[in-house]
């Protein structure tokens, strides 16, 4: 009985190598391809992220210059108006 064991394990490693080389090698390389077309998608989106928090930073940039900007007008515009005279001033009701 151990005699016909030895050529059939032979066989059999010798189908599974040609199984090996006919099914398992391409489906590797299709399971590679779609990791990279999933890594270039990710990519995208990555850099479309960048592209919107910079987008947002500088719109908080302008926000933060026109808050400023304001708040020094309006402080000089106080200043102003305490230093005119009261005759000037409309009369508050």
């Amino acid at each position: 009985m151990s005699a016909m064991l030895i050529p059939i394990l032979g066989i059999c490693c010798g189908l599974l190598a040609i199984f090996g080389g006919v099914f398992v090698k391409p489906w590797f390389a299709l399971q590679q391809r779609r990791m990279e077309i999933e890594a270039d998608k990710v990519a995208e989106k990555a850099a479309q992220y960048a592209a919107q928090t910079e987008r947002l930073e500088e719109r908080v940039r302008v926000l933060e210059r026109i808050v400023t900007d304001r708040g020094a007008d309006l402080a000089q515009e106080i200043e102003r108006l305490r230093d005119e005279p009261a005759a000037k001033r409309l009369p508050v009701n």
